[in-house]
């Protein structure tokens, strides 16, 4: 993924800078990186924020652990939750 892609995804989700160089997600809305690299696989769920420093990003979940991973690497984005600002997620059911 080049650094363009990420910033258009960032863009679209409304993601704001953060003092700690980190880019969070809106309130309610996490990402899923997916990752290939020599034919092996990983995914990065629950992503709550991103920064980059060249071609490296370091993904930081709600759990606080911290990924860095080649951005070359990332070749999808999933986002959970809202999307834009007072939009909450749609449930399956009756809610």
């Amino acid at each position: 993924m080049t650094g363009e892609h990420l910033d258009a995804i960032l863009k679209a989700i409304q993601a704001k800078s953060g003092k700690d160089g980190y880019v969070a997600m809106p309130e309610g809305t996490t990402m899923t990186l997916y990752l290939a690299h020599d034919g092996a696989s990983l995914s990065v769920p629950k992503v709550e924020a991103l920064k980059t420093d060249g071609e490296l990003v370091f993904a930081r979940t709600t759990k606080r652990e911290t990924f860095v991973i080649a951005r070359a690497d990332v070749f999808a984005v999933a986002t959970d939750g809202a999307t834009t600002a007072g939009e909450s997620p749609r449930r399956a059911g009756f809610g």
